[in-house]
């Protein structure tokens, strides 16, 4: 029983983020056949659901770098880790001081909300209306977060690396947060700073499936640094052509580039016959 991973922007995505034509039906041609495969992104299931509706997926999906896992065959979350008060407090107080907006994600019911306060920059207006017009997903604007009730999951901050540098390092020394702080694959300029509750992480993700289906090794595709955490846990550790230079350095082999459906042709090489 293997189960194979894959993480999405960068690494099965193309640099349109979406999946191309081969990969598709190569992926559904090798599920069919009994492949165990499924996905690990830093997206919400409003994204990722829209990008993998073509793919024939019957396991669970690990969503937000793992805050979430989806299971699309009943359309319910199956995993969810939510931030207390307390760190929800100490997250808006650092990030008031600082003069830094973000989107909060809670959930309630099953359902995800994303809110915001303002859009600040450019990046934020970029994410919002790519999101909006692309993947139809619903923001709410709010006066501040501290009024907002649901349960927190999650916060994303896109800036630039200077400007984020201070909130990682206040953040990052919390043990009960997970924060990573990684570059936007798609813009140089840009920084993601991403901020969840440290039971989750792809990591904690894989974990969960392989224990849940009995899975006896894991196999992990990945780009950049946050899929670190799921290559730990790894018995093979797969890299794009693409990727990093910091996953470069701690995969066992270099696959074809996210352009070139380098993890569908890896696995069809692999398992077609």
């Amino acid at each position: 029983m293997e189960l194979f991973i894959s993480d999405l922007d960068g690494t099965l995505l193309n640099s349109k983020a979406e999946i191309s034509e081969y990969t598709e039906k190569i992926l559904n041609d090798l599920i069919e056949n009994g492949l165990h495969f499924t996905v690990a992104t830093a997206r919400t299931y409003a994204s990722a659901g829209k990008i993998l509706k073509g793919l024939n997926l019957h396991l669970p999906i690990i969503l937000m770098n793992g805050v979430l896992i989806y299971d699309p065959m009943d359309s319910q979350y199956c995993k969810v880790n939510t931030l207390d008060n307390v760190l929800c407090q100490l997250i808006n107080t650092e990030k008031n001081r600082l003069g830094l907006d973000c989107f909060m994600y809670t959930i309630k019911e099953n359902d995800m909300m994303t809110y915001y306060e303002r859009l600040s920059s450019q990046a934020m207006t970029d994410f919002y209306k790519e999101r909006r017009e692309k993947y139809y997903k619903s923001f709410t604007q709010v006066d501040t977060f501290e009024n907002i009730n649901d349960d927190v999951i999650y916060f994303t901050f896109i800036n630039s690396r200077e400007k984020l540098l201070p909130l990682y390092d206040i953040l990052n020394k919390n043990p009960k947060l997970t924060v990573t702080f990684y570059n936007d694959i798609y813009s140089e300029d840009l920084w993601y700073l991403e901020v969840f509750s440290s039971k989750a992480s792809k990591k904690n993700g894989v974990l969960f499936l392989k224990e849940k289906y009995n899975y006896e090794m894991i196999s992990a595709f990945g780009d950049n640094t946050n899929d670190l955490p799921m290559f730990e846990v790894s018995d093979r550790k797969y890299a794009v052509a693409n990727a990093n230079k910091a996953v470069l350095e701690h995969c066992d082999k270099i696959i074809d580039s996210n352009e070139n459906d380098g993890v569908a042709k890896f696995l069809l090489k692999l398992k077609g016959n």
